[in-house]
């Protein structure tokens, strides 16, 4: 027996851990154990695997082998290949002798929407999946339609449990069953990766980037801009050494520009290496406050390592959001009603969102009302008690009848005699 796990992120890899340390997969040794790693960088061959990244070698003993994806469909991009349908027995036969899988039990993939892992279940026809969450994206509903083929086999969701009383919505549709991991369970994972990565950068304040330009959302100055009020926020607050940790795909340049804002307020700030995860920070240095947009680690670094967190530019992020449907909205929402906003002189303004769970399943029917009917009356009583708040668009409660559609204009004016003759003339 052989279960075959996926992942393309360091986050994603000590998910993994942690959920075979939790007894998940069973007990050791009761099956080989085989990691496809991916890396998805623009040009993965000038960036470094996630296999060979610091720390890694503190999750090596799960898996009995490692195999990178990458060298199996070179010089393809694993981010942009994806099997003709036709091709798909023939492929997944060689590969399966390929590889050495004599029979495949299990797949675990962190993806069933998107290539390189949307592609997995389509060439191991015979296995069951296990879907491992993406952070907050687990409380998104489904985004695509997913052939019965592949939403058929799907046996649960492991997820980490970031917000309590908030169940997952992925894959809900599916009659997937959400199964959270322990806590402990990650970060004793993530304590073992951080004592094996080295020395981390230190500061008090730990500054989280986003790559929201990549995704079309913002521009590169507008993504530029929201970073510097992030640094200039923490500097208000009272903090004058800075850890900015920017998104794997960024580049260091917005990391230099953001050092001399820094500088020229009397504050250091140093760039933490691209490869180091955010969590490995939290778990190696006591930061004093960590503040991102909408990024998942807000939520680790508060629910499992106990870290004062701060947002700054969720609520341009829930106008900017196109379509309704973009399955960012669910995380920009969790984070802007739980989270507290760290203002421009420093202040911090806690979220006044009493029902959580309530807006979220409010949020998700408006976004795939068609996928979960069973949320409409958690949408209307929601929105009858809240009324249309920032998180909706007017014209889609309007649509979907919950609230009132605004009043027909009046008809106009009879027209006089004197009208009706023009009219006739003129026809």
């Amino acid at each position: 027996m052989t279960q075959v796990f996926h992942a393309s992120r360091f986050f994603g890899a000590m998910s993994l851990a942690a959920a075979i340390d939790a007894g998940a997969f069973g007990p050791p040794g009761s099956a080989e154990r085989v990691l496809i790693v991916t890396n998805n960088a623009p040009i993965p061959e000038a960036a470094l695997g996630l296999d060979e990244a610091p720390g890694f070698g503190a999750l090596r003993d799960r898996f009995d082998r490692i195999v990178s994806w990458n060298e199996i469909i070179a010089p393809l991009h694993p981010s942009d290949w994806k099997p003709r349908s036709i091709e798909a027995p023939m492929l997944g036969r060689l590969l399966q002798s390929a590889l050495g899988l004599e029979h495949i039990e299990e797949m675990v993939l962190e993806s069933v929407i998107v290539p390189p892992a949307r592609a997995l279940p389509g060439l191991f026809k015979d296995a069951m999946l296990t879907i491992y969450s993406d952070g907050l994206m687990a409380h998104s509903p489904t985004r695509d339609v997913l052939p019965g083929e592949i939403s058929q086999r799907i046996t649960r969701l492991l997820h980490l449990d970031l917000v309590p009383g908030l169940t997952p919505l992925l894959l809900g549709e599916y009659g997937v069953p959400a199964q959270p991991l322990p806590p402990g369970a990650f970060t004793d994972v993530v304590g073992r990766v951080a004592a094996a990565s080295g020395p981390m950068p230190e500061g008090e304040a730990i500054v989280l980037g986003q790559y929201l330009s990549s995704l079309g959302i913002l521009t590169p100055d507008e993504e530029f801009k929201l970073h510097a009020d992030m640094i200039r926020g923490v500097i208000a607050h009272g903090h004058r050494s800075i850890v900015f940790k920017p998104h794997p795909a960024a580049g260091r340049r917005q990391g230099r520009e953001l050092a001399q804002i820094a500088a020229g307020l009397n504050a250091s700030l140093t760039v933490a290496p691209d490869e180091v995860p955010a969590e490995v920070l939290f778990a190696a240095r006591r930061a004093r406050l960590v503040v991102s947009c909408f990024s998942t680690a807000l939520m680790t670094a508060r629910r499992f390592f106990g870290l004062p967190v701060a947002t700054v530019g969720a609520d341009l992020l829930l106008e900017r959001l196109t379509p309704y449907e973009n399955s960012n909205r669910v995380p920009v929402t969790i984070v802007d009603a739980t989270i507290p906003r760290l203002d421009a002189d420093g202040t911090l303004t806690e979220p006044s969102v009493g029902d959580v769970p309530g807006l979220v399943e409010a949020v998700a029917y408006c976004m795939q009302s068609a996928a979960h009917p069973g949320l409409r009356p958690a949408a209307e009583a929601y929105v009858k008690a809240n009324g249309p708040m920032r998180y909706f668009k007017k014209k889609r409660l309007e649509a979907l009848d919950l609230i009132a559609k605004p009043a027909p204009p009046p008809p106009p004016p009879p027209k006089t005699g004197l009208a009706r003759l023009k009219q006739i003339v003129k026809g």
